[in-house]
């Protein structure tokens, strides 16, 4: 037995390989026949393969809306739908990408924790958890907006961390963020390969994440699994993401490789993660357990990857208390993500929680927003138009870009680097301030950085 690879390790690790190759057969049916559309799987996370025809009629559309769009989209399966389809806004949350970007930030103290710990291998066991906390949020299924180009996501109040995030690129479409506080410094470019497939939809990763732990400065670099919604269109929607998730020490060479089970049959698996932390030479040394949805627990082991003697699980995370009944299915952070409360004085312009679309969906105005939706990206596309003609080039206020290219699983990236300046412009607010109360509300939303060009 290979004591580096959790596949072939004892205790309750020894099904994973099995459930991983089992997955995608177990659950799914073809409803062609029965409903008449060729082709089409409907997969219920909570039965078998005998309901397929009850479970397709259930979900968030209308009959005549479902089947509409199913017409509208069956010329897209097996592409890449990151940026080509306009969809309705029926399917949409009230909160932009970059926004989403931002949720990562809630269990923030898990890092500032792993800055603290002395212990090597506790320090992957707080930062893995970290970056298993943001899944808890893929149980809301509704789609955040796409962000304008230039446009911005901004956070203060939380954790002593100041966020900004910004998307730099349209085509393709990249997100660069970046959040800092006395313990951390984390920065991402974040990229996105999807692969339509009727009913379903597969979602490859291919951002760089790192973390800075400021203390002994070291550098550990997040590759997070695949996932895939399923029941976009028939059914009720639900994201799973089998897959292997790694975070590396860059320093170090110590890594944690997680196992993210698929789920089978009446939702055997699903949720469930399993994995160890290893040191430089492969050798496990914690192995962690637990459930995306709930908590992550970990236990010291021996090179074997069997739990030691004496020792016992102990919690590392576990999910805050949600909201009952949200419509959105939203946690109190992310209900305060969409806060001005979490706003900066002088919120910049291009800010999310300004977009008119995002508000007017907030507000149950589904017309309204789907409306402002359009405007405002036939305004980005009539912006790209004169920008091009004058011979201008979009260029990112608060990231720059860089040679660097980064490789994962799935393709690569480029990747964007923080520049500072938005701490500066932070810091020149904060001296220049007259304490004057503005309401950020009346803003109007302006990511435009060719505003005279758009408006020609």
């Amino acid at each position: 037995m290979a004591p580096n690879d959790p596949k072939q390790s004892g205790g309750f690790f020894a099904s994973i390989a099995n459930s991983l190759s089992n997955f995608g057969s177990a659950m799914t049916k073809s409803v062609n026949g029965l409903l008449g559309y060729e082709g089409l799987e409907v997969v219920n996370p909570e039965g078998g393969t005998e309901d397929a025809e009850q479970e397709a009629r259930r979900g968030r559309w209308k009959q005549e809306e479902r089947d509409s769009y199913w017409k509208m989209m069956q010329k897209y399966i097996g592409s890449d739908v990151t940026s080509m389809v306009t969809l309705p806004v029926l399917i949409f949350e009230p909160m932009s990408m970059l926004q989403k970007m931002a949720e990562l930030m809630e269990y923030s103290y898990l890092l500032d924790l792993a800055d603290e710990c002395e212990d090597p291998y506790m320090r992957m066991v707080y930062t893995t958890s970290w970056a298993i906390s943001v899944y808890y949020g893929y149980k809301r299924t509704w789609k955040p907006f796409n962000p304008i180009l230039g446009e911005t996501y901004e956070m203060v109040n939380h954790g002593g961390i100041t966020f900004i995030a910004e998307q730099v690129s349209h085509h393709p479409p990249i997100s660069a963020g970046h959040a800092e506080n006395e313990h951390f410094i984390y920065d991402i470019s974040s990229k996105v390969k999807t692969k339509f497939l009727g009913n379903s939809i597969d979602i490859y990763p291919l951002g760089r994440t790192r973390v800075t732990l400021k203390r002994d400065g070291v550098v550990l670099d997040l590759v997070p699994p695949p996932t895939k919604v399923n029941n976009l269109i028939f059914g009720r929607t639900w994201a799973d993401s089998p897959g292997e998730m790694v975070m590396t020490n860059l320093t170090t060479g110590d890594k944690a490789v997680l196992y993210f089970q698929p789920c089978g049959w009446f939702g055997a698996g699903r949720y469930e993660i399993d994995g160890y932390v290893y040191n430089a030479t492969e050798e496990p040394k914690i192995l962690m357990t637990g459930k995306w949805n709930e908590s992550m627990s970990y236990q010291p082991c021996d090179s074997e990857g069997e739990p030691l003697p004496g020792t016992e699980l102990k919690e590392a995370w576990k999910v805050a208390d949600a909201p009952k009944n949200d419509k959105f299915q939203y946690t109190y952070f992310a209900h305060k993500i969409n806060s001005f409360d979490t706003a900066p004085q002088k919120l910049l312009a291009s800010d999310s929680r300004l977009r008119p679309d995002r508000y007017a969906l907030e507000q149950g105005d589904l017309t309204k927003a789907g409306i402002e939706k359009s405007s405002m990206e036939e305004r980005q596309r009539a912006e790209k138009k004169n920008r091009e003609e004058k011979g201008h080039k979009f260029t990112p206020k608060w990231f720059d870009f860089t040679d660097e290219v980064a490789t994962t699983p799935w393709g690569d990236v480029e990747v964007y680097q923080y520049n500072g300046k938005y701490a500066q412009h932070r810091a020149a607010i904060g001296s220049s301030s007259s304490g004057e109360a503005i309401d950020v509300r009346s803003t109007e939303f302006n990511p435009w950085q060719y505003e005279d060009l758009a408006a020609n």
